[in-house]
Formats: structure tokens, sequence, C-alpha cells
């Protein structure tokens, strides 16, 4: 397993909303963790009570770190869910994006590890 470099978290999570307002994405800072150590999860909500929430896990497959799915369904169990995360890491970072369409941009090179 080869090692990759880690982009520190507010430095990701900053390109990452930059990205989203070019796109014309809604999103928002929701929890700002630890600069340098802390897991981002992305929230998305689709505006219908729906939400889904995307967290960055290493994918042995492929050798490389990629968005898989953490939580799914109404927008209040991805809130306990993401709640149950926080408790857990105190470094995590929320990114919560507000799109009916369903886009995160996260499948975009530059993002998926």
């Amino acid at each position: 397993m080869r090692a990759e470099p880690r982009r520190a978290s507010g430095r990701g999570g900053a390109a990452y909303l930059s990205r989203l307002r070019l796109a014309a994405i809604p999103a928002y800072l929701a929890r700002r963790g630890d600069d340098t150590s802390g897991a981002v999860i992305v929230k998305l909500a689709t505006m219908d009570g729906r939400a889904r929430a995307f967290v960055r896990r290493w994918d042995f497959a492929s050798d490389t770190r990629r968005w898989q799915a953490l939580a799914e369904g109404t927008e209040a169990e991805v809130d306990a869910a993401l709640s149950r995360e926080g408790a857990r890491d105190p470094d995590l970072w929320v990114i919560e994006v507000e799109d009916r369409q369903g886009r995160t941009l996260l499948d975009e090179e530059g993002l998926d590890g």
C-alpha cells in the first residue's frame, strides 16, 4: 500500500466550498474541525426531507481513498448519524450541500481523495 499525502482538512474544505460556489451549488460549513487532521463529511440535503452523507475511506481494491456513503435517509436520520460521528471525533468537519438535483461534485477530479 502506498502512502498518499493528505490535504489539510481546512484547506481541502475551503477548496471544496470554492468549487461548489463556482458551480452555483449552495453549501456551507456546518461544523469546523481541526485544521490539519479532522475527517471531512459531506452532507447532501436534497430539499425534500431526504439527505445523504459521504466520507472518504480507504478503498483497498483501488489502493486509494474514495468518497463512500456514510448515511442515507430522512434529513433527521442523517443528522443523527452525523451527531454520533461528531461525538466520536471532535476534530470532524461537516460541509452541508443543499441541492435539489443531488449534485456534490465529489466525483470530479481532485475531490476523490
